[in-house]
Formats: structure tokens, sequence, C-alpha cells
């Protein structure tokens, strides 16, 4: 758990640092680093544990559709 929250805060400062600095928006630059490292972890497990999805019923490009 602490590296994660490690992770999370170097983000977040680099973010901050990538915007100039800004003062008042720690927040801000702590969310956007939280969904980055949290959807970058998850998206490795999804990858892992995918389910191919179900293909969609395309419909045919020959019916006519009664007007």
């Amino acid at each position: 758990m602490h590296d994660l929250e490690q992770a999370i805060r170097e983000r977040a400062y680099r973010l901050w640092i990538e915007s100039g600095c800004e003062e008042g928006r720690a927040d801000h630059h702590w969310l956007a680093a939280q969904r980055s490292i949290l959807g970058a972890l998850l998206g490795a497990r999804e990858d892992a544990t995918e389910v191919p999805a179900k293909p969609k019923k395309v419909r045919s490009p020959h019916k006519k559709r009664a007007a």
C-alpha cells in the first residue's frame, strides 16, 4: 500500500511540475495521478484476465428496411 501511495505522490509531483508549478491545484494533480496509476494497474490486470467479447450482430447491407 505504501508503494502505491508513493507512486501516486511521485506522479502528482511530475504533473505539478508539468503544469508550471500551479499553486492551489494539489487535489487536481493528486486525483489525476491516482487515475493514471490505478488505471495502469487495473489495465494490466484486465489484460491478463480479459474474456473475449461476444461478436456483435451486423445487419446485412442487402436487406432493406420496411418504410
